[in-house]
C-alpha cells in the first residue's frame, strides 16, 4: 500500500494575545493575518497586522515565508521580504507585534484509507542484575568449641547509573519568549552554571536532571536521587523513554514540560495556573481588570516558556 510524506506545520505562539496556543497545518498555503479566512488568523483589532499580512508556501520539502504587509515580517529579529524556513525559527509578525515559533514535523499518510495510529509502548529502562542471595547454613556448635564472633554486614552503597553515551541528536527546548537548540547529548539541566542548560527555579537542585538520546529513542533520568521528576505522573529515577505529547514534570513546583516528539520540548503552565487563570475572568466571561505584572504578563497567563534568546 503506498504512501505519501506528510509535512505538518507547528506554529507556537510565544507571544501576543494567543500566548501559549500551538497550531498544527498540513496546508500547502498558510495565510497570517486578521482576516478571517487566514489559518493563522489575529484579533481583529491588532491594527499593526495587515488583514493578509504574510503567506507560508510549501516548494517540496521546504517552506516560505512571503510579507505582504506594511508594518513588516521579522525572521529571528531581521525584517524579510521572501525567506525559506528552518525548524527553531521565530517569526515576528510586524515590528513590535506577536511572535511565533515555527517547527515541523514529517510523517507518512495512507493513501487509501485512515487507519487509527498505532499505540506507542514505552520500553522500560534495563533491569538491575538479580541479587544474588547467599544460604548460611546455621552452625551448631560442639562440645568444648569455641565460637568466634561474627563480624556485622558491610552494607555496600549501589552503584551509580553508568554515564550515557554521546551522539549528535538534537534537541530543542522552548521556555520563556525565546528558544534554545542543542545539537549534542546528553544534556545535563540543573541551577547550577557548569550544567548545559542551567535553570533558576525553586524546584530545581543544583544537578537535577540528564535528557539523553538511545535505542532511537529520547530518555530523561532524575539526578536529584528524590524522584523529583515525572513523565505522566510517574516518577522518574535511572530513566524513563519519552513518547511524543507526554507530560514532563522537573519536581512538584515544576517547571512542566509537553514533549512533542523529535526532540522539542515545550512548556507548559501547571493545572493550578490555568484553574487561576479561569478565576481570574468575571462571572459574565470578560477579562478582569487586574493589571499586568511587571514581566507585562496578565495575571495567571497560560505559560510557554523558551529558553535563550535566538
Amino acid at each position: 500500500m503506498k504512501t505519501a510524506p506528510v509535512i505538518i506545520v507547528q506554529l507556537i505562539h510565544i507571544e501576543g494575545p494567543l500566548k501559549g496556543q500551538i497550531l498544527e497545518l498540513s496546508d500547502p498555503e498558510i495565510k497570517i493575518g486578521r482576516q478571517t479566512s487566514c489559518q493563522l488568523c489575529f484579533p481583529a483589532d491588532l491594527n499593526i497586522i495587515s488583514r493578509e499580512h504574510a503567506t507560508i508556501t510549501r516548494e517540496g520539502n521546504r517552506f516560505k515565508l512571503t510579507d505582504h504587509s506594511s508594518n513588516g515580517t521579522l525572521v529571528n529579529g531581521k525584517r524579510i521580504q521572501e525567506i525559506y524556513l528552518k525548524d527553531g525559527d521565530v517569526i515576528t509578525i510586524a515590528q513590535g507585534g506577536p511572535k511565533v515559533s515555527f517547527l515541523t514535523e514529517i510523517g507518512e499518510a495512507d493513501l487509501s484509507s485512515p487507519a487509527p495510529a498505532p499505540e506507542i509502548q514505552r520500553p522500560a529502562p534495563p533491569s538491575p542484575p538479580p541479587v544474588r542471595e547467599e544460604i548460611v547454613k546455621p552452625i551448631v556448635p560442639k562440645t568444648h568449641q569455641v565460637q568466634k564472633p561474627v563480624p556485622p554486614p558491610v552494607s555496600v552503597p549501589p552503584a551509580a547509573a553508568p554515564p550515557a553515551a554521546r551522539n549528535k541528536e538534537p534537541l530543542i527546548i522552548q521556555y520563556g519568549p525565546t528558544l534554545r537548540t542543542f545539537d549534542e547529548l546528553p544534556l545535563r539541566i540543573g541551577k547550577n552554571p557548569d550544567n548545559n542548560f542551567s535553570l533558576e527555579h525553586p524546584g530545581i537542585q543544583e544537578s537535577h536532571a540528564e535528557i539523553y538520546f538511545a535505542g532511537e529513542q529520547y530518555w530523561i533520568r532524575d539526578l536529584t536521587g528524590r524522584q523529583l521528576i515525572t513523565v505522566n505522573g510517574v516518577a522518574v529515577d535511572q530513566g524513563a523513554a519519552l513518547g511524543k505529547n507526554d507530560k514532563l514534570a522537573l519536581s512538584p513546583e515544576g517547571p512542566f514540560f509537553q514533549f512533542l516528539g523529535n526532540g522539542r520540548l515545550v512548556e507548559e503552565a501547571s493545572s493550578d495556573e490555568e484553574v487561576s487563570e479561569q478565576s481570574g475572568r468575571q462571572e459574565d466571561g470578560s477579562a478582569s481588570n487586574k493589571p499586568p505584572d511587571k514581566e507585562g504578563r496578565k495575571p495567571m497567563s497560560f505559560l510557554k516558556k523558551i529558553m535563550a534568546k535566538i
